[in-house]
């Protein structure tokens, strides 16, 4: 029997409608407009008021089951699976795929959460194409999901000025041969587990009074040793990816990186000598949205008109754990 392909036949994307920009971060913390953009290239970003992250799941997840309607004829009763990547649960459990899923009135669907942190999305990809390719399932609403804000700590302005909040979703379904996910790469190093974490929370260091006065339930980053490991992780990662989908950078139409900072996208950029042109970067508007930053990103070119089928497409990730990953697709539709 030959292989299944998967492909993406749907996008969608939900932003909150507050925007926090960098002159209202100067009236919050030590900081200024200048310096946030001339170290990460970010001038706004979306922040959530009353919504929770399976709320902006439900309503990205919404927009794609009817993109895919509309453009592929998938109806809403097709799907048969929900994933939810997220690094911003709405709670431990239930997963916040369950939630999205009962908002979205796909009763009995099976619904779980992926946690990679930034990651999420690239895993999520590499999940949705194998229970595809093995006909496990045949419709998987992939989802990427953020209110990282509601874990940003605004006193500290080395982190508070880098997340926005957001979520983006796919539709996937079987493609055809030489289309959809070529390939993928995944790694993770948990020798690095300190470097970005939320220490307290878990089952480790459950909430107390010491935890919460110590504002240990917050991201807590070491941005020297992040960026280093960035722009190599990034850089690997993307390489691999292509190696195994046999394509070189110069065959890429499109290279989409996690939006984390500028100056990392800029270096991958550099060691990858990868056209300016070819590089899709939203982080001045949206910041770090975390596991929604690339089909944020995807939809943004595919809503342009610029995304013809055909098109290779790049994306690269990473994030706490330390976890890191690429994916190689050729647009279908």
């Amino acid at each position: 029997m030959a292989k299944r392909h998967a492909g993406i036949v749907g996008l969608g994307t939900y932003l909150p409608s507050r925007i926090l920009t960098n002159f209202d971060l100067e009236k919050m913390v030590s900081t200024s407009n200048q310096w946030i953009l001339e170290r990460t290239g970010i001038a706004e970003r979306r922040i959530v008021d009353k919504e929770t992250t399976s709320d902006l799941a439900a309503k990205a997840g919404l927009r794609a089951l009817n993109d895919a309607k509309v453009k592929n004829k998938v109806r809403k009763k097709d799907v048969d699976l929900v994933i939810v990547a997220t690094a911003s649960p709405d709670m431990i459990f239930p997963s916040t795929a369950c939630l999205a899923q009962e908002k979205l009135g796909l009763k009995n669907v099976p619904a779980f959460d992926i946690l990679a942190a930034c990651s999420g999305f690239s895993y999520g990809l590499v999940i949705a194409e194998s229970l595809i390719s093995s006909g496990i399932y045949r419709t998987i609403l992939l989802i990427g999901a953020e209110a990282i804000s509601r874990f940003v700590d605004w006193q500290d302005r080395s982190t508070c000025i880098l997340f926005g909040d957001g979520a983006g979703a796919v539709v996937m379904q079987e493609t055809e041969e030489g289309y959809g996910v070529l390939s993928s790469y995944l790694a993770a190093d948990g020798g690095g587990k300190d470097l970005l974490k939320i220490p307290a929370g878990g089952a480790f260091k459950p909430a107390s009074f010491d935890t919460v006065e110590r504002r240990l339930h917050y991201i807590k980053m070491n941005g020297r040793e992040v960026f280093k490991f960035a722009v190599q992780s990034i850089f690997d990662a993307s390489v691999k990816a292509l190696e195994l989908a046999g394509l070189k950078v110069s065959d890429i139409d499109f290279f989409i990186p996690h939006q984390a900072n500028k100056r990392i996208i800029d270096s991958v950029a550099k060691k990858l000598k990868i056209d300016s042109k070819k590089i899709i970067c939203n982080i001045y508007n949206y910041g770090n949205t975390s596991t929604a930053s690339i089909p944020l990103a995807l939809e943004e070119i595919y809503r342009s008109g610029k995304l013809q089928r055909g098109d290779f497409i790049l994306t690269v990730s990473f994030g706490g754990g330390l976890v890191w990953g690429a994916n190689v697709i050729r647009w279908s539709y």
